[in-house]
């Protein structure tokens, strides 16, 4: 794997943003989206109500399709990690929902007449990679001469009805799991600078291409009330989203919450993504910050790419999904909260 450096074309000039920090501000879309109601069939068993992962829609009393779609700018250089990183953030939103993903369609779109065949070429190997991984096809897809490249996946998966793990479920004095550690946003500020060294590419890289296999376990765990991955609006307003949507007071205990390696140190260097400010402007007044550096807050609002599942359940069941955590090769998985009744977020 060649390191960013090497490269003959910097993919990341082409894009005013990166990966899921691009997302649009959670204020904002949310003004958008607001009066905007279709059609909700018997059937949708999730929608958009509840800022959920992915829609969920039931074909029999044993199975219902989760699909979902997740596409962005490059948050790296280097083509094939693009592809890789951009093919993991979207399968992960069907392991959010409990589901086991079957099938993909890409998604791309870039400026033909800038970027090298060959470079298009490997950010599509490097998506097709992880579907190999996963097992399942990219069986189709739709692409388009852009003026920013952008690459993602349309992801489907099965799921049993029954079984779906929705934002909108969790139960007062449900324990919080975060799967991975966090600070890829950090990172990714830091490589369009020249700052991220080898080592933290390592970790980036490890990070945001390990897929979020748990979710699909923590499908049969009924102490597993509610679970969503973390991404573009950072753990804070991913936590925000299941407390709001299930009625609950969250609590975050700062000492355990895991960050990646060397983070803390380039957020101090002014390496921090206009997203973290962007998200705390649009969920900032539901969270209460109790001695929290202007460091710690960028990196709990720091948007992150392929991010980690962030899960809710009862006491009793938290070794046991560390357990799962740990088996699948997520080490830093830990405990950083719990939800209670009343409403926000206290970071302690």
């Amino acid at each position: 794997m060649n390191a960013p450096i090497d490269l003959k074309i910097k993919l990341t000039s082409f894009a005013h943003g990166g990966g899921c920090g691009c997302k649009i501000a959670p204020g904002v879309l949310s003004e958008i989206l607001q009066g905007v109601r279709g059609i909700v069939p018997p059937q949708l068993l999730v929608g958009i109500e509840t800022a959920d992962d992915a829609a969920v829609y039931q074909l029999n009393d044993e199975q219902a399709i989760v699909a979902t779609t997740d596409f962005f700018t490059p948050v790296v250089d280097d083509p094939y990690d693009f592809g890789r990183i951009a093919a993991t953030n979207a399968i992960s939103d069907v392991y959010a929902m409990g589901g086991t993903p079957i099938m993909a369609l890409a998604l791309l779109g870039m400026p033909i007449d800038k970027i090298p065949l060959e470079v298009i070429r490997r950010i599509a190997e490097g998506g097709q990679s992880v579907c190999n991984t996963v097992g399942i096809p990219i069986a189709g897809g739709h692409t388009i001469d852009s003026a920013e490249p952008i690459y993602g996946l349309v992801a489907l998966g099965l799921v049993h009805p029954a079984k779906v793990k929705k934002n909108s479920s969790a139960q007062a004095g449900d324990i919080l799991i975060l799967g991975k550690p966090l600070g890829v946003g950090i990172y990714s500020a830091a490589l369009k600078r020249g700052a991220l060294d080898a080592a933290g590419y390592a970790h980036m890289i490890a990070s945001t291409t390990k897929l979020n296999t748990p979710g699909r376990k923590f499908a049969d765990m009924a102490d597993v009330h509610a679970m969503t991955d973390v991404t573009g609006f950072g753990v804070l307003g991913h936590l925000n989203e299941i407390a709001v949507g299930s009625g609950l007071a969250a609590r975050v205990d700062l000492n355990t919450v895991p960050w990646l390696p060397g983070v803390e140190e380039l957020a101090a260097g002014g390496h921090v993504t206009g997203a973290s400010n962007r998200n705390w402007a649009g969920y900032g007044h539901h969270v209460n910050l109790h001695n929290v550096s202007a460091v710690q807050k960028a990196l709990l609002t720091d948007p992150q790419t392929s991010g980690g599942l962030l899960v809710a359940c009862a006491a009793g069941a938290a070794n046991d999904v560390l357990a799962v955590f740990r088996a699948d090769g997520f080490d830093r998985a830990a405990v950083i909260g719990s939800l209670e009744k009343g409403t926000g977020i206290s970071v302690i």
